[in-house]
């Protein structure tokens, strides 16, 4: 087998092509939560599938005047407002403020949490986009993004 046919037979979906599954988190990020917002490509771990998948990421910035923890439970309240549903099996972590929706073809875990804590050029870049106003604080949202799928068979 040649390297070109190696190639495009592991990546079928390449980076480029993979950003649109987070084109809606990312709206409904810069437009409902007014957040700025750095969406990337990524290869993310599949919970269903226990294989990588191509898909995307999203780092964003925001900030709240009422504390992290209730912006947390009124950033989940609109993202069902929005139109997001429950994947099929979210195998999520709510005690860590992570949560699955989806939205048309994308699969989404949202993360919302305090301060920056990813330590990442995409952390330092949403920070530095979204000024605060008087008496906000800081908190973010870590989005990844892999293709709808059925729930896992169990």
């Amino acid at each position: 087998m040649n390297l070109f046919v190696l190639l495009t037979t592991v990546a079928t979906v390449s980076p480029v092509q993979a950003q649109p599954l987070c084109a809606d988190a990312a709206a409904f990020l810069r437009t409902d939560r007014q957040m700025s917002v750095v969406v990337e490509a990524d290869t993310l771990d599949d919970w269903r599938t226990r294989r990588k998948l191509t898909g995307c990421r999203i780092t964003a910035a925001g900030g709240t005047v009422r504390g992290v923890q209730p912006e947390a439970v009124a950033f989940y309240e609109r993202v069902r407002a929005a139109g997001w549903v429950r994947t099929p099996e979210p195998y999520d972590a709510p005690n860590e403020a992570s949560l699955r929706f989806r939205m048309g073809k994308a699969d989404c875990l949202f993360n919302v949490y305090g301060d920056a804590m990813l330590m990442t050029d995409a952390e330092d870049r949403a920070d530095a986009a979204k000024s605060l106003g008087a008496g906000e604080t800081r908190y973010h949202v870590y989005v990844m993004c892999v293709p709808a799928m059925p729930a896992a068979p169990r």
